[in-house]
């Protein structure tokens, strides 16, 4: 039986979205631990509801690639592999290459410069990304989590596809599954969590392409070395970031992945 918070009401409105999301927040926080087995019975007693919601949920997340389904023995957490985090890495860096050349190339009407909407969306992201640098500096995992999932996904929306925005937010919660149970291995993780969100939307606000691309490209560097370095069996190994007080103004937090 896993053993969950618990602090999460479940209403009967929309109860298979509320279970799904209750149980992809339990992976996250790493509660729900990879290669963890359990039933619909055990879920659905877990919170009090009948077993139709619970398995339409369980269904749900394993289509999103966070639950493996076992036809006699019920559903497991999917246990990501170093490779299979490359690989998150790779079809997200080759997505955003796409999206660079959109705005490069001004194909994105909405997207120009001093679209009220768009100036009023970056602003919210902002707020989002201020968010996630205050709770990587204070070292709180999961509500870094958080904050970094809508960051992202609402800078996604801004390209006006639900398609793209959907799939890079299934992709970064799946890295984020790979990447929790070899953060949380850290006594301390504070100075080991990238979070230049805001010099992101920065640079994308004055529509500095090149810096947006160079901020990814050593984010993206950076994710894979601190990865490395804790699934190498060692986690004091990964890089260490100066203290936040040593570094330059524009890098002075990490987040993953």
């Amino acid at each position: 039986m896993p053993r969950l918070s618990g602090n999460v009401a479940v209403t009967r409105s929309t109860l298979r979205q509320q279970i799904a999301d209750a149980l992809r927040d339990e992976v996250l926080a790493g509660r729900l631990q990879p290669g963890q087995e359990f039933t619909v019975k055990e879920i659905a007693d877990q919170y009090g509801v009948s077993a139709t919601p619970v398995r339409e949920a369980l269904v749900d997340l394993s289509a999103q690639g966070l639950l493996d389904a076992d036809q006699h023995r019920g559903f497991r957490v999917h246990e990501y592999s170093a490779d299979d985090f490359r690989g998150m890495i790779e079809a997200r860096s080759l997505v955003t290459e796409g999206m660079f050349h959109a705005l490069v190339h001004d194909d994105l009407p909405h997207l120009r410069p001093g679209e009220p909407r768009l100036a009023a969306l970056l602003a919210g992201v902002r707020r989002r990304g201020e968010e996630a640098r205050r709770a990587a500096q204070a070292g709180e995992v999961t509500v870094l989590i958080g904050y970094d999932l809508r960051f992202w996904r609402e800078l996604a929306s801004a390209f006006g596809n639900p398609y793209l925005t959907d799939f890079l937010h299934r992709l970064r919660v799946q890295m984020w599954v790979y990447v929790v149970q070899h953060l949380r291995q850290l006594p301390d993780p504070r100075g080991r969590l990238w979070a230049e969100h805001t010099e992101l939307v920065d640079a994308l606000s004055r529509r500095d392409i090149d810096t947006a691309r160079v901020i990814l490209e050593a984010y993206t560097a950076y994710s894979l070395s601190l990865v490395e370095g804790l699934t190498a069996g060692a986690a004091g190994k990964g890089p260490v970031r100066r203290p936040a007080q040593q570094d330059p103004p524009a890098r002075d937090a990490d987040t993953l992945p």
